[in-house]
């Protein structure tokens, strides 16, 4: 019994990033917050993963232009896009939504889901802005760089980097993780 007790102790904390597609800003901010997680020697802390409020591009790469703006600042994007399911509810601390009507879909889905099986009573409060976590932006959200030109992509690797910077920091702080 008392691995149990000790596996609990060590369950690592988990966050979904989820965007619209998951394939521009939702895989950017998995690969950019496991980047700051590996940095600093926390892997074992941590479960990071990224979704989409919709299946279009369900089994694809990122973005090739996200993978590159990445890429030239150190970050690999290695996901392959899903939905976002019922179990996340479940199975994830924290679950940020990369703007508003992402968060709204996500708490549709999370409302539609909880009338059909179990899920935590208050899971909703796990899904969060992923710009209310900025100290050095004032955006309230990340703006999808889809039909953008490069520029979007940079701004929208900016905006992830500020925010999980501090996102970690909140984590560590909260969870009493040394790191």
């Amino acid at each position: 019994m008392a691995a149990s007790g000790a596996e609990t102790e060590t369950k690592p904390f988990s966050v979904l990033f989820v965007c619209l597609g998951n394939i521009c800003r939702s895989p950017a901010a998995e690969g950019v917050f496991t980047d700051f997680v590996k940095k600093r020697g926390l892997d074992s802390h941590f479960k990071i993963d990224s979704a989409g409020t919709m299946n279009y591009h369900e089994g694809n790469q990122a973005d090739p232009r996200m993978r590159a703006a990445s890429k030239r600042r150190g970050i690999e994007i290695t996901s392959i896009s899903r939905p976002i399911r019922p179990s996340d509810f479940r199975d994830f601390d924290l679950i940020l939504a990369m703007d508003e009507q992402n968060r709204q879909d996500i708490l549709e889905a999370y409302n539609r889901w909880k009338l059909r099986e179990p899920l935590p009573e208050d899971a909703h409060k796990k899904v969060k802005l992923m710009c209310s976590y900025c100290k050095t932006h004032e955006e309230t959200e990340v703006p999808d760089p889809y039909y953008e030109e490069q520029q979007g992509f940079e701004k929208v690797l900016d905006l992830l980097e500020d925010a999980c910077g501090s996102l970690l920091n909140s984590i560590l702080a909260e969870k009493k993780i040394d790191g």
